[in-house]
């Protein structure tokens, strides 16, 4: 079964980790990407821009209606999204459970209950 994992925050928490924190907590993410890589549960992994790169669209007599976003006023906007695969939820669980972070900050994860075919 196949689930969205999204970790949330803002420039504020980037700003609050130190310099010359990031190389290891970069390592840390680049090591989780690659170990469920290898063993095919990680689909992919994406990073998002900061929210205020963030756009609305919307369609206003058939052209594109862009306006700034991000949709929601919140303080922390989704960061990261992770496509898994897994065998069952209770794996998917273990996978969220060791994000780097995640004993910090909570992971949202989403069954993903459609999936248009690949030869769409």
């Amino acid at each position: 079964m196949k689930y969205l994992l999204m970790i949330y925050g803002n420039q504020e928490k980037w700003d609050s980790i130190p310099a010359e924190s990031w190389p290891e907590e970069i390592a840390k993410q680049d090591a989780f990407n690659k170990k469920y890589q290898q063993t095919g549960e990680l689909i992919g992994a994406y990073g998002l821009a900061d929210a205020a790169a963030a756009k609305l669209v919307r369609r206003a007599d058939g052209a594109p209606a862009v306006t700034d976003g991000p949709y929601l006023e919140t303080k922390e906007y989704m960061a990261s999204f992770y496509l898994l695969d897994c065998e069952n939820e209770q794996r998917a669980y273990e996978i969220a459970a060791a994000m780097p972070w995640a004993h910090l900050e909570p992971v949202e994860l989403w069954p993903i209950l459609h999936e248009a075919p690949a030869d769409l």
